[in-house]
């Protein structure tokens, strides 16, 4: 006697909705484009504080970008747009650029966590963000202690995963003028791998691989030395 079975329906893969913070700033810009094209990707939510076509200039034809207006220093906590499974964060700015201390520790450490914070009661399992080489809540240099300070404040939201992606120098072209840090890029092109300039896209590649990956749990930290020993960018 022999037993026939009907094919059980095809595997469906879940597409993740992710929310992306920065998404008009150099690594932002490249983590933009990555994941609209990413066929895992179903929905990037892109906050923005102002609205603007010509974010969206430039990707490939899809539906997967959707734009939305947020005052990140009133957001609306019950908002469906933080019902998202991932966060990347690629919010950063200069004391120069911010005007203060007290500016730029807005930008780099309180916007974070807020949203942080907001997307985790929503649901969201996994928060990446840039750091900076040198982050610590120790640090003599302010730079260096408001990125350690933010670190440790994820840390205490629960996320299963947490990315952290440490950069030196940034490589990649800017709307706004750092000349310092343009100076310091140049010649972090020579020094060791711990220490060198690093491209916009590999940064962006690991926050997106690492999102996008169903096999990393609990706090992983990316150092510089190995976003340069990933493999080659393909062009």
């Amino acid at each position: 006697m022999s037993t026939s079975f009907a094919p059980g329906p095809a595997h469906v893969v879940r597409k993740q909705t992710v929310l992306l913070l920065g998404g008009t700033g150099l690594v932002g810009t490249a983590c933009l484009r990555l994941l609209a094209r990413d066929d895992r990707v179903g929905e990037v939510r892109l906050l923005v504080r102002r609205a603007s076509a010509a974010t969206l200039a430039g990707l490939d034809a899809t539906n997967r970008v959707v734009e939305h207006v947020i005052d990140y220093d009133w957001p609306d906590a019950e908002s469906d747009i933080f019902k998202v499974d991932s966060v990347i964060c690629a919010l950063g700015t200069t004391i120069r650029t911010a005007g203060s201390q007290n500016a730029f520790r807005k930008v780099d450490y309180e916007y974070p966590l807020r949203i942080a914070g907001i997307a985790r009661r929503h649901g969201a399992s996994h928060f990446a963000i840039v750091s900076a080489i040198g982050a610590d809540s120790q640090a003599r240099t302010f730079y260096s202690r408001v990125k350690g300070d933010v670190e440790e404040g994820l840390k205490k939201l629960d996320y299963p995963v947490l990315t952290i992606v440490r950069p030196s120098f940034l490589m990649g072209e800017r709307e706004e003028s750092r000349p310092l840090e343009s100076i310091a890029r140049r010649v972090g092109m020579y020094l060791p791998p711990k220490w060198r300039s690093i491209s916009v896209e590999r940064v962006a590649r690991a926050l997106v691989t690492e999102v996008l990956s169903d096999d990393t749990r609990g706090v992983n930290i990316i150092e510089n030395d190995a976003l340069h020993r990933a493999p080659p960018l393909c062009r």
